[in-house]
């Protein structure tokens, strides 16, 4: 999810739903000892829960990268074990770090003695030519030897040769089955599910194995969906009646945000999946991809797309209404 789950993104993922916890884009750790903090780390209060996500294989750099976050006010630092891409294997951080448990292990006891706040993991279900069952089994008592409060399980290898990252999210077949064994076998461990949940029925499924599930592409590339979070898992009333409505909410962001110099574009290239099967949601699209882009545009632009789109909820209410 890099360059997407920006604070733009989280901003906006948080008017959608009040519960789900929303995770940055993965960070190294050098950019987050040495780089701009504030572009790379700020974060609206709205946004909590936040988890913030570290690439590397230092221990103490982790460590350190993990006080500033959690001194930041980040709910919880994770780990990725999982990415792989070429740029990070070539960092020696990612999912080829699942072939190194044990220093695995030693990076979230590192992070666990510098901050208070949860130190999870992300990670595969193997890479390469490893065997699920052992890979899994090595990294989980590792990490759990170490303290980790959670293990984000992707149900998929990673193939480090032969697949480009693209692939790796499509080609190797998900192995649900493997993350159910291991919560079984591991009951006092947090396991949360990923990869390949395209609804939040689907997720719903999933809980009856696991402690909790994580939606990545689904959830940005159709971000609607996140509507259902709150009352199908929770229990509780949906944070707005329909998408346009949610995007209503974030036109007082955008008016903010564009004061503080930040382009229109930076915040609606979030939105365009927002609206499925919606008269008007192409000419909402379109409006936003040449109009947002301009110098000096702002929230007028966002407010002429969403009024190119039939609002379901309003247009259901006037409905039983006559």
């Amino acid at each position: 999810m890099m360059e997407w789950t920006d604070r733009h993104c989280r901003f906006f993922h948080r008017l959608l739903t009040r519960r789900a916890r929303l995770y940055t884009e993965m960070l190294t750790t050098g950019a987050v000892i040495h780089g701009d903090r504030a572009r790379l780390l700020a974060f609206d209060p709205a946004e909590h829960p936040v988890a913030v996500q570290l690439g590397g294989c230092e221990p103490r750099a982790l460590a350190e990268a993990a006080r500033i976050c959690a001194d930041l006010g980040y709910d919880e630092v994770n780990l990725n074990v999982g990415c792989p891409s070429d740029r990070v294997r070539e960092g020696r951080f990612g999912a080829c770090l699942m072939a190194e448990p044990a220093l695995v292990g030693e990076c979230v006891a590192a992070m666990k003695a510098a901050v208070g706040v949860p130190v999870t993991v992300k990670c595969r279900i193997g890479i390469d030519d490893q065997d699920p069952e052992e890979a899994l089994e090595a990294l989980t008592q590792a990490v759990a030897a170490a303290g980790v409060d959670a293990l984000i399980v992707h149900a998929r290898k990673a193939w480090l040769e032969g697949l480009n990252p693209k692939q790796n999210r499509e080609i190797p077949p998900l192995d649900y089955g493997r993350v159910y064994r291991l919560k079984a076998a591991h009951p006092q461990l947090v396991v949360v599910l990923n990869g390949g949940v395209e609804t939040i029925e689907q997720a719903e499924g999933h809980l009856a194995f696991v402690d909790g599930v994580m939606m990545g592409r689904a959830a940005y590339r159709e971000p609607w969906r996140l509507l259902a979070v709150d009352p199908v898992l929770f229990g509780e009333p949906a944070a707005f009646s329909s998408p346009q409505a949610a995007a209503q909410a974030l036109l007082d962001y955008v008016a903010r945000e564009v004061v503080r110099g930040v382009r229109l574009h930076a915040i609606t290239r979030h939105l365009h999946g927002l609206f499925h099967a919606v008269p008007g949601a192409r000419a909402f699209r379109r409006h936003l991809a040449t109009e947002a882009v301009k110098p000096g545009a702002g929230p007028e632009v966002l407010a002429e797309a969403l009024a190119m789109v039939v609002d379901s909820a309003a247009e259901l209410a006037q409905t039983a209404a006559a």
